[in-house]
């Protein structure tokens, strides 16, 4: 989890509240809004769009598992 945490850091103060409010969100399954896609090729891996930044989770028995935090690059989408 240290990953997450210092990926969050590197955020502005505005796009660490969009982020929990987008984890909160998960965690609660209010996912009604979200600009979310399932990833091709990595079984239960989803990503939730919000400007620039990219959250990908995976749904692991109704349990959110955050697998990365931030913006869209070249090795966004690789885990």
């Amino acid at each position: 989890m240290d990953r997450i945490a210092k990926e969050i850091g590197k955020l502005t103060e505005q796009e660490k509240d969009t982020v929990k409010s987008i984890f909160l969100r998960l965690i609660r399954g209010d996912i009604y809004g979200l600009d979310i896609k399932k990833l091709k090729g990595y079984g239960d891996v989803f990503r939730v769009r919000k400007g620039k930044l990219r959250i990908l989770y995976q749904m692991d028995n109704g349990e959110v598992i955050i697998l990365k935090v931030g913006y869209r690059n070249e090795t966004t989408y690789r885990l």
